[in-house]
């Protein structure tokens, strides 16, 4: 064999190992990108879920606590702010709010010591409480799918690949900062 030869039969093997190399990045980009939109339609599940056990909850409040309107609006309000998000940045943004919100409400019940010995109010607040842990867990398997799919964007070489393809970082699911706040308990 010629050196020519030779030259030229490395330089294919090359780009044939950097060939492999690039699909099997970009392969891997894909399929992280895709985890993170599977996690997140599972959160869209449970947040469904949330969605429809609010307007229940709130009627039967209602009933007991009639001069509670604020509260009330501020629940309706943050459902309807929630239910319309149409990208993940709106919907953890809304969803954060509806948290709050509901929170604000299941306070209000707390003066209310007849709503609390409600059958159908002890009902929902059990599911509601299933459901947040719901949400909860499945936060938490997006916000893993989305920290692999970001660390992978910004390693190098694959930093390389994702800027040519337009892969983005996305978004953390983070819990409202009200959520994060440290109770004070006093004695």
């Amino acid at each position: 064999m010629t050196i020519p030869l030779i030259l030229l039969l490395a330089l294919i093997g090359l780009m044939v190992v950097v060939g492999f190399w690039l699909m099997a990045a970009y392969n891997g980009l894909v399929t992280l990108r895709q985890g993170v939109k599977n996690a997140w339609a599972q959160i869209d599940v449970q947040l469904k879920r949330r969605h429809d056990l609010i307007p229940n909850l709130v009627n039967t409040v209602k009933g007991y606590a009639a001069h509670e309107k604020e509260t009330f609006e501020r629940v309706i309000n943050a459902r309807a702010r929630a239910t319309t998000a149409t990208t993940a940045g709106e919907a953890i943004k809304a969803e954060g709010e509806l948290s709050s919100a509901l929170a604000r409400l299941l306070a209000v019940s707390e003066a209310y010591p007849e709503l609390k010995a409600n059958q159908n109010f002890i009902a929902l607040q059990e599911e509601l409480t299933s459901t947040e842990n719901r949400i909860a867990y499945a936060r938490q398997f997006y916000n893993d799918n989305v920290a692999r799919l970001n660390t992978q964007i910004q390693v190098f070489p694959t930093v390389m690949i994702a800027g040519m393809f337009g892969f983005k970082e996305e978004p953390f699911f983070e819990a409202p900062s009200e959520d994060r706040a440290v109770p004070s308990v006093n004695f």
